[in-house]
C-alpha cells in the first residue's frame, strides 16, 4: 500500500475499523474530505479501491510485526 508521510496522529486502540470493528492500522483520508479506518485485513482487500479515493494513506500495519520490547515479555 502507498504510504504518505505526514505529521498524522499515530492511531491507538480505540481506533476502529469502519468495516468490522476490529482494531485500525490504516487510516485514509479522503479527496472529498472526511477520513475512514479500516484493520489491515481490509485495507488490503478495499486497497485498489481505496487509491482511487485517497489524498492520503496512513499505514500503520508495520506495527503488527513489530515483536514486542523486552519490557512487556511475561516470565
Amino acid at each position: 500500500m502507498t504510504t504518505v508521510l505526514t505529521p498524522a496522529t499515530p492511531l491507538t486502540a480505540a481506533d476502529r475499523c469502519d468495516r468490522c470493528g476490529a482494531q485500525a492500522y490504516l487510516r485514509v483520508v479522503l479527496l472529498s474530505g472526511g477520513e475512514l479506518l479500516f484493520c489491515a485485513h481490509h485495507g488490503r482487500k478495499f486497497e485498489p479501491e481505496l487509491k482511487k479515493i485517497a489524498a492520503e494513506i496512513q499505514d500503520e500495519t508495520e506495527r503488527l510485526t513489530v515483536p514486542a520490547s523486552a519490557d512487556t515479555e511475561e516470565h
